[in-house]
């Protein structure tokens, strides 16, 4: 199975190797734009003789250099996290929640608390926020039951989780 693989593979580059030859010693041959095929063989227009028995020529369109553009594309690079700097303040909280946080760039906005399980308790806030530093406050009035819970924060794809004592 090698030798045969092997047997192939040389006749290929021994092709390939004949095909350049052919081409680096065919300079009396022009292209003609109207020409559509990529290999095309001719009889010679000069009396130059030709490296193949037949006297045909293989003629390769000319290469021409590839363009290179030199206009600056500036791209703006979007901040690594679009939510920060979240502060939940008082804690432990008693009747308010204070929440701080910054948005790097327009993006949807949910706050909600969820319990020790997961279990979504109220949903605080959820509208679309501009960027900048904002700060957000919400009365209780005896909304939620003493213990421990989470204030989730979710600005499109990023969620940043705080914990809160209620007393």
């Amino acid at each position: 199975m090698r030798r045969n693989s092997t047997y192939k593979n040389s006749w290929f580059i021994i092709i390939a190797i004949a095909v350049f030859m052919n081409f680096a010693f065919s300079n009396a041959m022009s292209y003609q734009r109207g020409d559509t095929s990529v290999l095309r063989f001719l009889k010679p227009k000069s009396t130059k003789t030709s490296i193949f028995k037949n006297n045909l020529h293989l003629v390769l369109p000319p290469i021409r250099p590839a363009v290179i553009s030199t206009t600056k594309v500036s791209v703006t690079k979007p901040d690594d996290k679009l939510l920060s700097n979240v502060q939940v303040y008082p804690n432990p909280v008693t009747d308010q929640i204070n929440l701080k946080y910054e948005i790097s760039r327009s993006a949807n906005v949910t706050i909600k608390v969820v319990d020790v399980l997961g279990n979504e308790i109220i949903t605080l806030y959820s509208q679309r926020v501009e960027a900048g530093e904002k700060n957000f406050s919400y009365p209780l009035n005896n909304k939620l039951a003493r213990g421990f819970y989470f204030l989730r924060v979710v600005a499109g794809t990023e969620s940043v989780i705080k914990r809160i004592s209620v007393l």
